[in-house]
């Protein structure tokens, strides 16, 4: 039977491909976002809309009022670490305080499942081969510790008001799936930026330190397609049926290096991709990876994606189709 889902975050890059798989899947949907990072043409024709901010109070409220929310889907969120050590307050009031906002209106209309998309950045730098959901959690930013944070409500919510919810942690999501690809403006993410080398849109690819102890001397880094991502989410929502609480880590097992991605980028696209190679930023730990053992045993979730080859292709794909990214509304 499906659900009424609130997908908050909806026009984001993870947040429309899950409220794009909740539809196909038969559930009702309704987007709330502020579009300051979202995309409207990237909201779901069939899915309901509501422009507007957690911060607003009063429009939650009355969203709430409006339509009988069988669960929420939680994506609103910023999620660029530098951004966060320039301007923590940002990510404080935005993650941390406008997400209690939501909590609240979802205690009092009596919401009976809720999944945060959280982040790995919880664990900091905890220098293992795969971080597991055992690990102490210690951020080592400010956009880590505003998630780590709700963490701890939603923690506190399930003991005292018997509050049933699900937590996906996950570091670089990527890759497309259908109409829904990566554009963030700046842009500052891998894959895209060496695809925007392929485009022509940028000279080359900058490699931020390659004497680090891996392999190739290039930091190694987790990549989980967003259709992967999206199919994990709908199954703690389904699993939320029998389970109050719900935590699971999402890697693709091993990660991908720098030089790997480029070297997948060139294959797939033809195109030589020139690099510059420049000095370590400062915080770049040498790997992060996350474990998914959990999901895959606890829920037998199995990536579509499993390859930086799958990934990258998909992702070509898209901005080969859509070189300016989505629209300017």
């Amino acid at each position: 039977m499906g659900m009424n889902v609130l997908v908050t975050g909806g026009a984001g890059y993870i947040g429309s491909a899950t409220a794009r798989l909740l539809l196909q899947e038969g559930h009702a949907v309704t987007i709330l976002d502020n579009l300051s990072r979202g995309h409207r043409d990237s909201v779901p024709a069939t899915a309901r809309f509501i422009e507007g901010d957690l911060a607003d109070t009063e429009l939650i409220r009355h969203s709430f009022q409006e339509d009988s929310f069988d669960a929420v889907m939680h994506f609103a969120a910023f999620a660029e670490v530098g951004e966060s050590m320039s301007f923590p307050e940002l990510y404080f009031r935005n993650n941390t305080l406008n997400t209690c906002n939501l909590l609240e209106a979802c205690l009092e209309h009596k919401v009976s499942r809720f999944v945060l998309s959280s982040t790995c950045a919880v664990f900091g730098d905890p220098q293992i081969p795969s971080i597991d959901e055992s690990v102490p959690k210690n951020p080592l930013n400010p956009y880590g510790e505003s998630k780590l944070q709700i963490e701890r409500v939603l923690a506190w919510y399930q003991k005292i008001h018997g509050f049933r919810y699900a937590v996906l942690r996950y570091f670089n999501a990527a890759g497309a799936w259908g109409c829904h690809g990566e554009h963030h403006d700046p842009e500052s993410h891998l894959i895209p930026l060496v695809l925007h080398v392929a485009l022509g849109q940028r000279q080359a690819i900058s490699i931020f330190g390659t004497d680090y102890p891996t392999h190739d001397g290039t930091c190694i880094r987790d990549y989980i397609h967003i259709y992967d991502l999206a199919i994990a989410h709908l199954l703690v929502l389904g699993a939320l049926d029998s389970h109050s609480k719900l935590i699971f880590n999402i890697g693709n097992g091993k990660g991908f290096s720098v030089r790997e991605v480029i070297a997948a980028a060139r294959e797939i696209t033809g195109h030589p991709i020139p690099e510059t190679e420049c000095p370590r930023r400062q915080g770049d730990p040498p790997i992060l990876v996350a474990s998914s053992d959990k999901i895959r045993r606890d829920l037998q979730w199995q990536p579509t994606y499993p390859t930086i080859e799958g990934i990258v292709r998909s992702a070509w794909e898209w901005h080969r189709t859509n070189p300016q990214g989505y629209k300017k509304i």
